[in-house]
């Protein structure tokens, strides 16, 4: 393993790590809970880019999948059948979209700031429809996909958004030491 690689694997495991104290971080809000895990999320995808940054999350989901009690609620495979495992799909591949965006566009705090919130968009369309078939037809949870849509989104999208600017702002401070590391290890 070169030392990049090493380098990469321990920032994986960082994240994943982040992630899990994230999950700890609650703000309790109705129907979904809010917490820091986004604002790690998208900082693994923008500082490590998309393969590193959604492998540390796809650990996060695996540890929890495992049994760990790393989710917002517990953990284990019956996790599966909590109306928020979407997000936690929707994690992994928004890391992998903030880290690909944030990739092809030039560094700054506004490219970072699109490459998160793109990342959010596509969190929520992952997560939302999750809620609404697990609510509707596994756990007979009468809310409606308007009423989820309303909890979900609309009403976590102002803090969410914040996290977006705070992602950015980290990620724009933080990964040109990130870059300087990688091209110390090319160099020697």
């Amino acid at each position: 393993m070169t030392q990049n690689n090493t380098r990469y694997a321990a920032y994986t495991g960082l994240f994943t790590t982040l992630i899990i104290i994230g999950a700890f971080i609650k703000i309790p809000v109705p129907v979904i809970p809010f917490t820091l895990q986004f604002l790690f999320v998208a900082l693994a995808g923008l500082l490590l880019g998309p393969k590193y940054g959604s492998l540390s999350v796809a650990l996060y989901a695996a540890l929890g999948l495992a049994g760990l009690p790393v989710f917002t609620s517990g953990g284990g495979i019956t996790y599966v059948l909590f109306p928020t495992f979407g997000y936690i799909i929707g994690f992994i591949v928004c890391a992998f979209a903030a880290g690909l965006i944030s990739s092809k566009l030039k560094p700054s705090t506004k490219n970072y700031f699109i490459a998160a919130f793109s990342g959010l968009i596509i969190l929520h369309i992952i997560g939302i429809p999750y809620y609404y078939i697990i609510s509707k037809y596994v756990i007979d949870l009468n809310l409606t996909f308007k009423e989820i849509f309303l909890f979900c989104f609309v009403y976590t999208v102002p803090a969410d958004f914040l996290l977006c600017i705070a992602a950015a702002r980290i990620a724009f401070k933080l990964k040109p030491f990130i870059n300087k590391e990688n091209k110390d290890d090319e160099t020697n």
